[in-house]
Order: C-alpha cells, then sequence, then structure tokens
C-alpha cells in the first residue's frame, strides 16, 4: 500500500506496523502514569503523532519501544508543568461522580495498590513500572528516563520499600490471599 504524499521522511509502512504494535505497552505505559483511560488514550496518540511525524530521527535498528516511552513521557511531564495552572475539582464533586464501590475483595486490593502506587513520586512509580511492569532492562529504563543506571535501581528499590510499607506487608508470603482464605482453602 503507497503511503499518502507528503508522508513525513522515515515514515514508511514498516514504521507504521512497528508503530501499530507498540501500542499496547504505550497504552500501559500510559494508564500507568495518569490512571485515566482517556487521557493515557490521548497521549499514546500523541506519542504515535509525534513518533510519525519525526520518523526520520528514529535510529532502525534500536529499540523502538524505549524511543515511544521516551517521547510518551516527555509529553507526560509538559502535561504536568501545564496542569499546575489548571483549576482543580476543589469540591470533588466530578471526582465522586467516577467512584464505585468494590464488588469483591481482589477489586478492593487493586484499588489500594493502584493508591499505593499513587503515592508513590512519579519518579519512583515510573522507574518501578518500566522495569517492574514493562519488563525493561534497568540499563533501558535509564536511558528512557534520562538518568544512571543506579538511579534508576535506587527508584526501584525504594518504590518497592514504599510500597511494602504502604499495603502494611511484611514479606513475600503477605502477596496473595489472605491469612483467612488461606485457612478457609485448607492451606497455611
Amino acid at each position: 500500500m503507497a503511503l499518502p504524499i507528503g508522508t513525513p521522511l522515515g515514515a514508511d509502512s514498516e514504521m507504521r506496523d512497528l508503530l501499530l504494535g507498540a501500542i499496547p505497552a504505550l497504552r500501559a505505559f500510559a494508564f500507568s502514569l495518569t490512571y485515566d483511560l482517556d487521557r493515557s488514550d490521548d497521549l499514546v496518540q500523541d506519542t504515535l503523532v509525534r513518533a510519525w511525524v519525526k520518523a526520520d530521527s528514529f535510529a532502525r535498528g534500536t529499540n523502538l519501544t524505549a524511543w515511544l516511552f521516551t517521547i510518551l513521557r516527555n509529553l507526560f511531564y509538559s502535561e504536568q508543568r501545564k496542569k499546575k495552572r489548571e483549576v482543580e475539582d476543589a469540591d470533588d464533586v466530578m471526582a465522586g461522580k467516577l467512584t464505585s464501590l468494590p464488588e469483591q475483595e481482589v477489586r478492593l486490593e487493586l484499588r489500594e495498590f493502584r493508591e499505593a502506587l499513587g503515592l508513590l513520586p512519579y519518579s519512583q512509580r515510573e522507574a518501578l513500572i518500566l522495569v517492574g511492569a514493562q519488563n525493561f532492562t534497568y540499563e533501558e529504563a535509564a536511558e528512557i528516563c534520562g538518568v544512571a543506571v543506579g538511579t534508576i535501581k535506587s527508584r526501584v528499590s525504594r518504590a518497592r520499600f514504599r510500597l511494602t510499607e504502604a499495603l502494611g506487608m511484611k514479606g513475600c508470603a503477605d502477596i496473595g490471599a489472605d491469612a483467612v482464605t488461606r485457612a478457609a482453602l485448607g492451606g497455611p
């Protein structure tokens, strides 16, 4: 299929296919930063548009996902800077409309986890998501964030420690079903 006239340099059908293939990972990363499906989809769309327009600046053969995550991350932080000037929902009227009661214990635990994750500083949450959820190496995460590898390792370590503290966990044994559920199932 021929691309339309006016297509940016470097933007070809191969690049289009690579960008389309990266959408699920981009959506997951964007959502981990925003906790808002619409906002994360907007971030992904803006990322793809920027990548398409600047396709000639991507070095073929390098890590496309890392390049896209860097673009997305920069867009997110630009939005955060702009957001400081926006008016907030002081009465929580809109936020109250968006909440729903958990239907089961797992949803409650997931909500608690999201809240605890949301309390982490952006830099720690970002590092933990890149390494823990997106399976980037420390080196790749450091490149995406533009920091040293040791800084990423430190951020991930501090994020994990804060999460376990915030969730009231003592160790790996606290992960999964609680003691009551384990006892009901006949486990330890």
